[in-house]
């Protein structure tokens, strides 16, 4: 019987929600060896090879498709026998076609998609005057990461028992290949993502020049300049995920946009996990 006994986790989370609902999924499998590959800053283009391990990938959601960085760094990946949890992290507004494009293209890279689950992260706009899904995911998202984990599992283990079962009759098979398609909710060909002009957080007066900010930054659009001491953001660089913003001890960067109003006024009733198997 084939014996996978690793989690790998795989994220791009820039505000940490995708990296928390990733871990909390990991906790409710509860294999004793895991792995945790954090691909938010890194720009290496070097192969990450996965065998016989079940995967997790988690990523955000922006304009109801995976962050295209997200789908950029995840390329480096090349999985041979290895099931997986696809999970996508949305804001509060809606994930659309994020999950569906993110299980096609798992299955580019190897992958065999074992479940998937929309789940919702703070919005990167959110601010205490305007909260968007604030605190979230919380505790009763991390219990449902953890029992959709447990769930996931408890399919693996039973595809396990049936390929036991088949190859003690016949010849030795994969367990990918027990491995059956399961509906996701989204639509082939995914929504178009439309061009945006180019802008991003700023530095209040109140900026001392401490740089938190700039290691926060996934695309390493934020430099200290030397000769003004003054915070700069490439905005050509930046893809407005905010973690700048978070990162910052003193509140001393903001993101103005008028898109977050909107959002306060229409994304502001809860709502839940979404799972599929």
């Amino acid at each position: 019987m084939t014996s996978i006994s690793c989690t790998h986790l795989i994220y791009f989370s820039p505000t940490h929600t995708s990296e928390k609902i990733a871990r909390a999924i990991a906790e409710g499998i509860g294999m004793e060896k895991r792995i945790e590959t954090d691909l938010t800053i890194d720009e290496s283009d070097r192969a990450i090879e996965i065998d016989n391990t079940l995967a997790i990938i988690a990523a955000p959601v922006y304009g109801g498709r995976i962050a295209p960085i997200a789908l950029q760094r995840f390329k480096r990946l090349h999985a041979t026998s290895s099931p997986v949890i696809l999970v996508a992290v949305y804001g509060n507004r809606d994930y659309e076609d994020a999950l569906v494009e993110l299980y096609d293209a798992c299955s580019t890279w190897g992958f065999t998609p074992l479940s998937a689950g929309a789940f919702i992260g703070e919005h990167s706009f959110s601010t205490e005057k305007r909260p968007i899904a604030h605190g979230r995911p919380d505790e009763k998202d991390l219990i449902s990461a953890r029992k959709f984990g447990k769930e996931s599992y408890e399919k693996l283990q039973a595809l396990l028992k049936k390929e036991e079962q088949v190859t003690n009759k016949t010849s030795s098979k994969n367990i990918t290949d027990f491995l059956q398609g399961f509906h996701v909710k989204g639509h082939r060909p995914y929504k178009l993502l439309q061009p945006s002009r180019p802008s991003a957080p700023v530095s209040t007066s109140q900026c001392f020049g401490c740089g938190e900010c700039i290691p926060a930054c996934p695309t390493h659009a934020i430099v200290l300049n030397a000769a003004s001491d003054k915070i700069e953001t490439d905005i050509h660089k930046c893809i407005r995920c905010c973690a700048c913003v978070k990162a910052c001890p003193i509140h001393a960067r903001v993101y103005t946009t008028p898109f977050a109003a909107l959002l306060y006024e229409k994304c502001s009733l809860r709502r839940e996990p979404e799972l599929f198997f």
